[in-house]
């Protein structure tokens, strides 16, 4: 079963990983994985050098002088590679990598910047990386034990191991080459920066279903004090979810987060109201809030709506003007509105082992990601007839599928497209030949 079938599933509520907030930022970060790899090349390139010693020192001892000989004819051919490598590997990663950035830069420009994102968390990025910075470690490191004795009874060690741990490297540094050009000749695409960006959207919504979202908001105590934001001022990025029910049970309340996830605060600005118990000192929540200065895709539903809609803005503005991009992103925000539109929506509540709620995270409603996800396209395209058309299929659909309670929306979106076409569009046959619903636009 795959994620976004698993969540169509629903399942049983889980508890919050304590562990979850530090991996995504260790996932949000570019220099853990390349500090860790060059950490173990180092580790590498002792064990190596110790098993060329070693090796050297159980010869001696049985009088294998001869064999001895041999190594060490054979490791002047591993020297050579070690030395190849760690002259040549350092310029080859610079080369690489601005090569890429330049190819980065030029994708983000006619799509997002907010897809630079994607390339920090890409885990072939980061592996290849690694890989190559520690392929130039474990040279330098290995060169540190080259000798010139060439006497079998007094020599020390004989560049074996190491030879082969440089050329083992070194393949592997090439396999993952191969796997990060793909990957980032495929970050270029905007068809699969679309794809991406949707099916991180769908582990979102799915991680807060299986955490439990409900439509009617909980009753809750009488709220006893609330806590503000005393760090510096930010975009909520994520909130540690595990830290807060801890918090929350040791004082006997519970807490209700009090901007959505994607807000922007500032100092002063209350960020927690507690209900019932006892009120927590503000000093043992500050940790448990992510502030920084850009939005994550960790616990923000609205996120991916974003991106796929400043990808159709991009592609709809004068610069570029490709209204089929625009009907691309349109296709994946109908699938993720589509998804959502029987969902209960507004709030998560999070309970603790045994089972009492503890803090209540809100959610973005359903109007407000449908006007997320239509409102700006609507007004930039509506000269397109390829996205009108794409549009109206949209709504057509939505409108089918969603329940009755919910309809408001996405009424009111299908009148201002009407009325936007009117406004664009003079000829009477032009504006009925943009208001056609087309799920591919214009075939």
């Amino acid at each position: 079963m795959s994620r976004n079938e698993s969540w169509e599933a629903g399942g049983a509520r889980r508890r919050p990983r304590a562990l979850s907030p530090l991996r995504e930022r260790l996932r949000d970060s570019f220099w853990f994985a390349p500090v860790a790899g060059m950490a173990l090349a180092a580790v590498f390139a002792a064990v190596c050098t110790g098993a060329d010693a070693a090796v050297v020192t159980w010869l001696q001892d049985r009088g294998e002088y001869q064999l001895i000989r041999d190594l060490a004819n054979w490791g002047h051919a591993g020297k050579a590679i070690i030395s190849t490598v760690s002259t040549a590997m350092l310029t080859f990663i610079g080369v690489v990598f601005s090569i890429s950035l330049v190819a980065l830069q030029m994708a983000a420009s006619q799509m997002s910047p907010r897809v630079v994102r994607l390339y920090v968390r890409s885990r072939i990025t980061k592996a290849t990386f690694s890989v190559f910075l520690a392929t130039f470690v474990f040279a330098l490191l290995a060169q540190t034990a080259y000798e010139g004795e060439t006497d079998p009874r007094r020599i020390s060690s004989v560049t074996v191991f190491s030879g082969l741990g440089a050329l083992v490297l070194v393949l592997g540094s090439l396999v993952l080459f191969v796997g990060y050009v793909h990957s980032t000749l495929r970050l270029m695409r905007v068809t699969f920066v679309i794809d991406r960006v949707t099916r991180e959207s769908f582990s979102v919504l799915a991680e807060h279903i299986v955490q439990g979202t409900t439509q009617t908001p909980a009753e809750l105590p009488d709220p006893v004090g609330e806590i503000v934001h005393t760090g510096a001022a930010g975009v909520l990025r994520s909130v540690d979810v595990a830290r807060l029910t801890r918090v929350a049970r040791r004082y006997g309340t519970v807490l209700r987060l009090v901007p959505r996830i994607g807000d922007f605060i500032v100092p002063g600005t209350p960020v927690l109201t507690a209900h019932g118990g006892r009120l927590p000192k503000g000093h043992r929540l500050g940790s448990a809030l992510n502030v920084g200065v850009e939005r994550t895709f960790h616990q923000d539903l609205g996120f991916g709506l974003r991106q796929l809609s400043d990808i159709a803005l991009r592609a709809l503005s004068p610069a570029v003007n490709d209204p089929t991009t625009a009907v691309q992103a349109l296709d994946r925000i109908h699938q993720f509105l589509a998804a959502l539109a029987v969902r209960p929506l507004g709030e998560v509540d999070h309970r603790d082992r045994s089972g009492a709620l503890r803090l209540v995270q809100p959610l973005p409603g359903w109007a407000d990601l449908v006007d997320l996800g239509l409102t700006e396209i609507r007004h930039a395209g509506a000269s397109q007839p390829q996205v009108t058309r794409r549009l109206a299929a949209a709504l057509e659909d939505l409108l089918r599928i969603t329940p009755e309670g919910r309809r408001g929306p996405l009424l009111h979106h299908r009148e201002r497209l009407e009325s936007a076409v009117a406004r664009e569009t003079a000829d009477e046959a032009d504006r009925v030949f943009a208001l056609v619903a087309d799920r591919q636009g214009i075939g």
